[in-house]
């Protein structure tokens, strides 16, 4: 199966399932800030699909994770009906940090330009 193919069904996916989301009725999900989807990945024959999930509130990741889980059947139906596939692939739900990780990194780098600034010797770029 051409990657480009399996890449339209990963963002169908991805779609689908955050328009779900806004759906759901577990209060470990619906009450919960801000829940992203930032990526799926499929196998090549679809039976599984890692989604991964960034919550803005990281203390309340775990029971948002603890929620998808418990309504990973009811997500997996609505997709199958939805997206019309061979197979309707499991679905796995994964933390992502990637979002927080570049805020962290952005931040560091803000430090490390303040204290050059504040020593007076900012670097000089050269292209």
């Amino acid at each position: 199966m051409p990657s480009n193919r399996i890449g339209r069904i990963n963002e169908e996916i991805q779609r689908e399932l955050s328009d779900q989301l806004r759906r759901l009725k577990d209060p470990r999900v619906s009450q919960v800030g801000m829940v992203s989807i930032t990526r799926v990945d499929t196998t090549g024959d679809l039976r599984y699909a890692r989604v991964y999930i960034s919550v803005l509130d990281k203390a309340q990741e775990k029971d948002v994770l603890k929620g998808l889980k418990s309504a990973a059947g009811f997500l997996r139906r609505e997709l199958g009906r939805a997206l019309q596939l061979r197979y309707t692939p499991e679905l796995q739900f994964i933390a992502d940090d990637s979002i927080a990780h570049g805020a962290h990194i952005l931040e560091v780098l803000r430090k490390v330009e303040q204290a050059d600034e504040a020593r007076g010797s900012a670097p000089e770029t050269e292209e």
